[in-house]
């Protein structure tokens, strides 16, 4: 009677989960067991990342339109408020885009904003 230990799924399984350690330094990239754990805390933190790239970019968009409108002599939180008394929904990235890549668009929306505001 022969055993049964089912060797092709696991060699299948230890193959693929090497195959995701590529690059990875040490033993991580490997030993399975080592390997196995890497993978694991990778993908925890590959989901978690995704989350907080769009925090990172909302927080630069910030940045640079604070630095746009700071330029003007008005804060920020002024600005925006301003957008939204003019019932301008334009969002952080596109007013982003629009204070580095087009700055005569983007200081007419400031005199705009600023006419509201006096």
């Amino acid at each position: 009677m022969t055993r049964v230990t089912n060797g092709v799924a696991t060699r299948k399984r230890r193959k693929r989960v090497l195959k995701q350690t590529r690059g990875f330094f040490g033993n991580k990239s490997r030993l399975f067991r080592y390997a196995h754990d890497a993978v694991l805390r990778a993908g925890a933190f590959a989901f978690r990342d995704r989350r907080k790239k769009k925090a990172a970019f909302r927080q630069l968009w910030i940045v640079r339109i604070n630095a746009a409108c700071r330029a003007a002599n008005i804060s920020y939180s002024r600005f925006m408020n301003g957008l939204k008394k003019l019932n301008i929904s334009l969002d952080r990235k596109q007013l982003s885009e629009l204070a580095i890549r087009n700055e005569l668009g983007f200081n007419q929306l400031m005199e705009q904003v600023k006419k509201v505001l006096a």
